[in-house]
């Protein structure tokens, strides 16, 4: 009946009320490092009486999709369990720990060795997967989150998505274009990618030389990643705040390009409506508090990692290379994964 966001930060908070949920302020003593979500979702209910069923959804889960909650609220309102849990099937062989220093042997715990069938022949087991646990008050007030009348909800193991430490990143962003929800509108293949000079295609510095000449340096990558992108159908146009004409003609990129821009919004509107494309056709990679608009408006939308603050919130994606050092090339992939999700979808 209700979207709620759990929090104790001012960010977060703001956030989450732009995209349409309510808060509930956390207590201090609910949102230390040793807080479960049990205690904090208890401390929720004693301020919501009006709530009989709580839907907790772990938010290192990204891929999980709205149809997945509709089912298993079904399971509670329409089936009468109490506690249903979110479940992967996965097929791997299990084996005794031993511990250094004991002598003994490890066991098997699933499978009999003399026995050995191919693990894709083998329908497997069940784990919980932490992307959801959806459970009545009454249960939660006694101290569970699973208990009475119990289900399971079988998820598809590309859905299973689980974030717990630094590693798990690069693959939960691949997971996430390829599977993940990304609303009801249907996804548009970008068409126009609009990139800024000065600290994205260029790392920001200027050289002069004694005879009041400028220089600027930028990495082959990009130029690489540039080259991809045209052959891929997808126009590369260049904005820059300053007149560096001359230096667009020496790298003899082949980009139309607008320097000299006070208004990059206005640019990237006229761009946009020149070429009769919706905002979610067109990419923008940035750098600066001037990017920050345009940012706002594309579809899609990237800063460098040493890219200023304003901008790294304005983007929904922050590159790992900075400005001039691969920062377009990777962009370039971002774009690229994000293709394959749109054809993918079209096939289905």
């Amino acid at each position: 009946n209700s979207v709620w966001v759990s929090t104790d930060h001012d960010e977060i908070e703001k956030v989450a009320k732009q995209f349409g949920a309510q808060v509930h302020r956390r207590s201090r003593e609910v949102s230390q490092d040793s807080s479960t979500s049990l205690e904090t979702i208890r401390e929720f209910l004693n301020h919501h009486h009006e709530v009989d069923i709580v839907g907790n959804i772990q938010a290192t889960s990204p891929c999980l999709h709205p149809s997945d909650l509709i089912k298993v609220a079904d399971l509670i309102q329409k089936e009468g369990f109490d506690s249903v849990f979110s479940v992967v099937r996965r097929h791997q062989f299990r084996w005794s720990e031993v511990k250094k220093g004991e002598n003994k042997m490890t066991e098997p715990q699933n499978l009999n060795p003399a026995k050995r069938y191919r693990r894709q022949d083998w329908p497997g087991e069940l784990y919980e997967n932490g992307s959801f646990y959806f459970a009545k008050r009454h249960l939660i007030e006694k101290g569970y989150l699973q208990g009475g009348k119990m289900a399971y909800y079988e998820m598809r193991a590309e859905h299973s998505v689980d974030i717990d430490i630094d590693i798990d990143w690069p693959i939960a962003e691949q997971r996430v274009l390829s599977f993940g929800y990304f609303g009801k509108e249907p996804l548009k293949e970008v068409k126009l990618l609009v990139c800024s000079i000065d600290g994205c295609l260029t790392n920001g510095r200027i050289y002069v030389t004694e005879d009041q000449k400028e220089m600027v340096s930028y990495d082959y990558r990009d130029i690489v990643g540039i080259e991809l992108l045209k052959k891929r159908g997808i126009q590369v146009r260049l904005i820059s705040e300053r007149d560096c004409l001359k230096t667009l003609s020496a790298m003899q990129l082949g980009c139309i390009a607008k320097v000299n821009a006070t208004n990059k919004l206005q640019v990237l509107e006229d761009w946009r409506k020149d070429i009769a494309l919706s905002w979610k056709e067109v990419a923008y990679l940035g750098n600066e508090e001037s990017d920050v608009e345009c940012l706002k408006n594309a579809g899609l939308s990237g800063v460098p990692a040493d890219a200023c603050t304003v901008a790294q919130k304005a983007a929904g994606y922050i590159c790992k290379s900075n400005g001039g050092c691969g920062a377009i090339r990777e962009f370039a992939e971002h774009i690229f994964l994000l293709l394959e999700k749109v054809n993918s979808a079209r096939k289905q």
